[in-house]
């Protein structure tokens, strides 16, 4: 099970930090990714982070604003959000990739999760 948490109401270019809180599984394990849909659009990869953290990777509008880390001995990945644009705005969720190392041309791919938490809303708005 997955529990992302931490959305909100923040202005443009204000800053958030995400949580995913898992149980029920062998945490260290798999790797843990991001996505978010925004109204009316489809589901995006945000980022990934692998078993460890010690790779990471980004979509193309995240990459130098967010940064995802984890902390295995919480069972819990963060991702951290700076810059906050009106595009950002949508529902976050965490998800569990199947495996431990996903590669650059995987770990956007929904398909390749199994299971989801019930999503945060994050809303950039002045």
């Amino acid at each position: 099970q997955l529990q992302a948490s931490g959305g909100g109401l923040v202005q443009p270019g204000g800053s958030l930090r995400l949580s995913c809180a898992a149980s029920g599984f062998s945490f260290n394990s798999y790797a843990i990714g991001w996505f978010r849909q925004a109204p009316g659009k489809g589901r995006e990869g945000v980022s990934c982070a692998s078993v460890s953290g010690g790779r990471t990777f980004y979509s193309g509008s995240a990459k130098g604003r967010f940064t995802v880390s984890r902390e295995n001995a919480k069972d819990t990945v963060y991702l951290q959000m700076n810059s906050l644009k009106p595009e950002d705005t949508a529902v976050y969720y965490c998800a569990r990739f199947l495996g431990s190392h996903p590669i650059a041309g995987t770990w956007a791919n929904p398909h390749l999760y199994d299971s989801w938490g019930q999503g945060t809303l994050v809303t950039v708005s002045s």
